[in-house]
């Protein structure tokens, strides 16, 4: 489909953006589009880490003690 996409048809369409949008828009839309994306790659990290702490400080649950067993004891005893 785009393997007849030449070099020149790529510097033609660059002109055509270039005169609809002006150089100014595209710097802003550019600046815009890195700043989100470096937004979003920090999100996925800071997620990445809550999981981490998550994973490591969590414990199964001890279920040879629970607090019935305990008062059933108290009163055998």
């Amino acid at each position: 489909m785009f393997s007849n996409i030449g070099p020149v048809q790529l510097i033609i369409v660059l002109v055509i953006v270039l005169a609809i949008f002006g150089t100014k828009r595209l710097r802003t839309l550019g600046s815009d589009l890195g700043s989100a994306v470096k937004g979003f790659r920090s999100a996925v990290n800071d997620a990445d880490k809550a999981n981490e702490q998550i994973s490591e400080s969590s414990e199964d649950a001890d279920f040879d003690n629970t607090p019935a067993e305990e008062t059933r004891k108290e009163k055998d005893a």
